[in-house]
């Protein structure tokens, strides 16, 4: 059994930037049984018919799981853990070795640590994979490895750096490498740190804190700037694709409908999920001039040339910190296709909402159950969704044995 030691990972401190052990205490344990919801008729694709979903636990346990991913077109599901290490689930067994074990050059611990790994576009050629994570100093290390002769073991030698980006506090680190279609690299940033943005890096072209970065890993050494990204040509840091983010912890993109999708964790009273067509180039996402559709620390402010987000959530009920999600596009669940699922780190409920013609068009709470501080979601090669939980367990969505014949 895997320990699941580390994560009282204190998503909630990015909220105020300091942490909430309250809210950690109290959260309930995990529940291993299927937990069923309905999905009412309104809402599902095929309107006649109601749908079920549940939940259940792949694998033993974990040490602080981050992410789920996989590879295009490969079977395993790969496991990013806090401290360090990325597991391997293949054939419903998690591996004995880890695949990667960089656990000597990590700081963990909170909001840093290993927070994510993404494999290259043509993983089955070339073997790259790029891992985001903390290093001893505390700074962000985005680095390249190389699969081994063992297609389940990476090359510890193989580290090639590709960007370093200096951290002063501990909190806000972003976190998330993701290829998008465009096979470009995109890094999400936090503003760096401590409470409201005290250095103003949101707002700052000059920096590569409180943005969404874009790359190209398969050109120059160790990556060129795109010709498409807004401030190439001057006014900013070239790397920037979009400004004006708090703590972009997850992102996505939908490969179906063309669309990116930011769960921007709030400060004070505000969390937002911003959706834009990915092909729009140099968005401004508010903060710290805005937090949500709201002015921060103050009760005017100008807005012009700001994006509003498409969904916002206030602090009450117990809630601290959006945890973003996926699009499901998978094959088993046709009912809930192009649902975006998200959740929150202190209330950890499960809800999706659709998006079409610019604006949401349904939205749901799926009540699961008492599943544990839910800290991330993650994807497999067939587009089945999973949960990661600060209990270590790792859940994946499912169609339940109870739903209508068909």
């Amino acid at each position: 059994m895997l320990r699941a030691s580390w994560l009282v990972l204190a998503l909630s401190s990015i909220v105020c930037g300091t942490p909430n052990d309250d809210a950690a205490a109290k959260a309930a344990p995990p529940e291993v049984a299927p937990r069923e919801v309905l999905l009412s008729e309104a809402s599902a694709k095929t309107p006649s018919r109601d749908v079920r979903l549940a939940v259940e636990q792949v694998g033993p346990g974990f040490d602080s799981p981050m992410f789920v991913t996989a590879p295009s077109n490969d079977p395993r599901l790969f496991i990013v853990e806090q401290p360090g290490t990325i597991r391997i689930i293949e054939n419903g067994r998690v591996l004995d070795r880890a695949f990667l074990d960089i656990e000597s050059n990590v700081r963990a611990g909170g909001e840093q640590g290993l927070l994510s790994v993404a494999f290259h576009p043509q993983y089955r050629s070339n073997g790259f994979l790029f891992v985001n994570y903390t290093d001893k100093n505390g700074d962000t290390r985005i680095e390249r490895y190389t699969v081994s002769t063992d297609r389940n073991l990476a090359d510890p030698k193989s580290a090639k750096l590709i960007l370093s980006i200096d951290q002063r506090y501990s909190n806000h680190q972003g976190g998330l490498n993701l290829f998008g279609p465009d096979g470009m690299l995109y890094i999400g940033m936090g503003d760096g740190g401590s409470q409201g943005d005290p250095h103003g890096n949101g707002q700052n072209r000059n920096v590569l804190l409180g943005k969404l970065l874009r790359i190209n890993v398969d050109r120059a050494d160790p990556y060129l700037v795109p010709s498409a990204n807004p401030y190439v040509k001057g006014g900013g840091r070239g790397e920037i694709w979009a400004l004006g983010l708090r703590n972009p912890w997850r992102f996505a993109f939908d490969r179906f409908s063309g669309l990116l999708y930011i769960a921007d964790v709030g400060q004070d009273r505000w969390e937002e999920i911003n959706v834009v067509p990915m092909s729009i180039a140099g968005v401004n996402y508010g903060w710290k001039i805005m937090e949500g559709a709201s002015c921060y620390g103050s009760s005017n402010c100008n807005q012009s040339g700001l994006q509003r987000p498409a969904v916002s959530y206030s602090h009450e009920n117990s809630t601290c910190s959006v945890i973003g999600g996926f699009v499901y596009r998978g094959q088993k669940i046709p009912e809930i296709k192009g649902q975006y699922f998200y959740s929150d780190y202190c209330n950890s409920w499960l809800r999706s909402f659709g998006f079409a013609d610019g604006k949401v068009t349904d939205r749901h709470e799926w009540p699961i159950g008492k599943l544990g501080s839910i800290t991330s979601f993650g994807e497999d090669a067939q587009g089945e969704l999973y949960i990661c939980t600060s209990s270590g367990r790792v859940y994946r969505i499912i169609k339940s044995p109870g739903n209508p014949a068909r």
